[in-house]
């Protein structure tokens, strides 16, 4: 296969698998619905201890990860999952 022909399967901002022309940019965890860093320290212990692989995804980008319904990070994108996080209480309390 040449270079040009390579695919990758990532995750839309719908939520559902599509092949791309571009690798992602983030890597996620489909039933903690996380998204993060590929280098991100937290998801290299979790891939080490053996599980974790058939639950990866990966993300074009932080938009789509994001519109998919995942969540930032507390390891390695500590900002915008205090962001994550703030917000979701302003949500809740919305809510109430």
């Amino acid at each position: 296969m040449s270079p040009s022909a390579r695919r990758w399967r990532l995750i839309g901002a719908d939520g559902q698998p599509l092949l791309s022309a571009e690798p992602g940019t983030l890597g996620g965890h489909r039933r903690g619905r996380l998204y993060g860093r590929l280098d991100c320290r937290a998801a290299a212990r979790a891939l080490a201890r053996g599980g974790y692989a058939a639950q990866r995804v990966f993300f074009l980008d932080e938009a789509s990860a994001v519109a998919a319904g995942y969540r930032p990070c507390a390891v390695c994108m500590p900002q915008a999952y205090a962001a994550w996080k703030t917000a979701r209480a302003h949500k809740r309390a919305a809510m109430e």
